[in-house]
């Protein structure tokens, strides 16, 4: 945690997480955001399981990533991935967890994909 920003970022997910928590009827949706790529994960904090992943480096999108024009884009079909393989798992409610960072861009994106393919939150 060198720079200000990621200090502040850190800072803002403690308090995020001591306010959120996901149970096995309403699990956690936490987005991680990297230079060039996304992850979101649906876990399970009662028992400490993740139980859906997706990320933009995905096999299942590979092609469809390797098309879109942006990030934002990619994040959206990163956000219908995971929200299908969830509904897969009768998981139909979470809650979100945008891990310190701002309700914006990338991470608002996979907030609509996730509710374009079936959760709500």
């Amino acid at each position: 945690m060198s720079s200000k920003k990621n200090i502040s970022r850190y800072r803002s997910k403690i308090k995020i997480r001591g306010k959120i928590s996901g149970t096995p009827e309403r699990p956690r949706l936490t987005v991680y955001r990297s230079l060039n790529n996304v992850y979101a994960q649906i876990i399970d904090d009662v028992n400490g399981k993740t139980m859906a992943a997706a990320s933009s480096q995905s096999k299942e999108i590979a092609a469809e990533v390797k098309d879109a024009k942006g990030k934002i884009s990619k994040s959206k079909m990163v956000g219908v991935l995971l929200a299908k393989k969830a509904v897969e798992q009768n998981i139909n409610t979470v809650v979100f967890d945008r891990n310190g960072y701002r309700y914006h861009g990338r991470v608002q994106a996979i907030a609509e994909g996730a509710r374009e393919g079936g959760l709500k939150f």
